[in-house]
C-alpha cells in the first residue's frame, strides 16, 4: 500500500473515532467507548479531569444517564498525522434533553474537542482528550441533574 493511501486510511480512522464517540454516548452501550480511547487514556471534559477509561466511562454514564435523550454532533475534523501519533480537532454541538424538567426541557453546549491520538494494535485511539465549551444555551439545570 503507497504511504499516500495509507494517510488516507489513517485519517479516516481517526475522524471515524469522533463519529463513533458521539454516536455510543447517545445509543451505547457507553462501555463500547473502549474502541475510541486507550485504557491509560486522560480527559478533561467540562473543567474535570479523568484518567483511565474507567472514569472515562463512569462520568459518561453518570452525565447522560439521567436524561431522557441526547444527541451529540461533531463536525470539522482536522487531522494531522506524525507516524503513530495524531492530533485530532473537531466542534462539538450536543443537545441533552430530559422531558418535562421545569425550567425547559433543553440544554445545548457547544465547543470543541482537542485529541491526542496514537496507533494500537486495535487501531488507532484517543489517548488524551480536551473539551472546551465555547457557549452554552437552555436550561443549565439539565445539566447539572448529572
Amino acid at each position: 500500500m503507497s504511504d499516500e493511501l495509507q494517510a488516507i486510511l489513517d485519517r479516516q480512522a481517526i475522524i471515524d473515532l469522533t463519529i463513533a464517540y458521539a454516536w455510543i454516548l447517545d445509543h451505547g452501550p457507553r462501555d463500547r467507548l473502549t474502541e475510541v480511547f486507550t485504557e491509560d487514556v486522560h480527559a478533561v471534559l467540562v473543567g474535570n479531569e479523568f484518567n483511565g477509561i474507567d472514569e472515562v466511562i463512569d462520568k459518561v454514564e453518570s452525565a447522560l444517564g439521567p436524561l431522557s435523550i441526547s444527541q451529540h454532533l461533531v463536525s470539522n475534523q482536522q487531522v494531522h498525522i506524525d507516524g503513530d501519533s495524531a492530533t485530532c480537532r473537531c466542534y462539538l454541538q450536543a443537545q441533552h434533553t430530559v422531558y418535562g424538567a421545569e425550567g425547559g426541557e433543553n440544554y445545548i453546549m457547544a465547543g470543541r474537542y482537542e485529541d491526542q491520538v496514537v496507533r494500537t494494535p486495535d487501531g488507532w485511539r484517543i489517548a488524551d482528550r480536551t473539551l472546551t465549551i465555547d457557549w452554552t444555551e437552555g436550561n443549565p439545570d439539565i445539566r447539572r441533574r448529572s
